[in-house]
């Protein structure tokens, strides 16, 4: 389970927003970006190497890097589905190392990348889009080298600043992410559209970091555009259980059936 914000992580991203404010502002859950560096160029065509299973580095960085990891379940011989997951503010990519990620995607065969801001937060709320776009960017073409994955079937997903990010840099990169998931997002970059990815939000109707009205407006905006969102409120604050990470991941691949007897 991902924890809550604190809130001294909250005050951080919080002067992260305002300083954003200051240069382009935000308004209901709706960000507008000041240019458009967020299009990502990696691309897998279901080629590369046989997986390793378990967690492995990215090897991209020896202080803030980030990891892969290959589900038991991954097959040798099929292309399978990727996950990407951003952390939340102040944190790093080790937050879905022990925050419950292998039972999230247990017997799902699916291959999970998760990197780490270059600073404190993701770039677009505190510089605009720059580094971490670059840095995800070589991430994934390090993935599409070590696994082969379903160019198809690959999610951009976050918590908090991650999942605002997430659906942000997947809106411009919809061509890329077929799916997009936001665990308590507040924000939304969303002057660029390419492809049209399924959307997932998850938020708790007690979240008093990034209130429920952010996560209402950016849905309504969504599917003002077209975007076909899931949207599921829980009781709760600024968290993701385990019940609800393994949701969203089943709703991405839904599991195999049950073999008849």
């Amino acid at each position: 389970m991902l924890p809550s914000m604190s809130r001294r992580q909250f005050t951080s991203r919080a002067s992260a927003l305002l300083a954003l404010a200051a240069t382009g502002g935000c308004r209901g859950g709706l960000v507008e970006p000041t240019a458009d560096a967020a299009r990502l160029h990696s691309r897998t065509t279901g080629s590369g190497a046989t997986p390793t299973v378990g967690f492995q580095p990215l090897g991209l960085s020896s202080g803030r890097d980030g990891f892969i990891y290959v589900s038991p379940s991954v097959s040798a011989s099929t292309p399978a589905p990727l996950m990407v997951l951003l952390h939340g503010a102040t944190g790093s990519a080790e937050q879905w190392r022990t925050g419950g990620i292998e039972a999230m995607v247990d017997g799902l065969g699916v291959v999970v990348m998760c990197p780490s801001s270059r600073d404190r937060t993701w770039d677009f709320w505190t510089t605009g889009w720059g580094a971490d776009v670059q840095f995800i960017d070589a991430a994934l073409a390090k993935t599409f080298e070590r696994c082969r994955i379903d160019p198809t079937r690959i999610a951009l997903g976050g918590f908090s600043d991650g999942a605002s990010y997430g659906l942000s840099l997947g809106v411009f990169n919809g061509d890329l992410f077929s799916h997009l998931i936001g665990f308590s997002p507040g924000f939304l970059a969303a002057a660029g559209r390419n492809g049209a990815p399924k959307v997932y939000i998850q938020h708790g109707t007690a979240d008093a970091v990034l209130p429920l009205s952010g996560a209402q407006g950016i849905v309504d905006l969504l599917r003002t555009r077209g975007y076909d969102v899931t949207f599921t409120e829980f009781d709760g604050g600024h968290e993701v259980s385990d019940a609800q990470q393994r949701a969203a991941a089943t709703w991405f691949v839904p599991p195999p059936p049950l073999a008849l007897r």
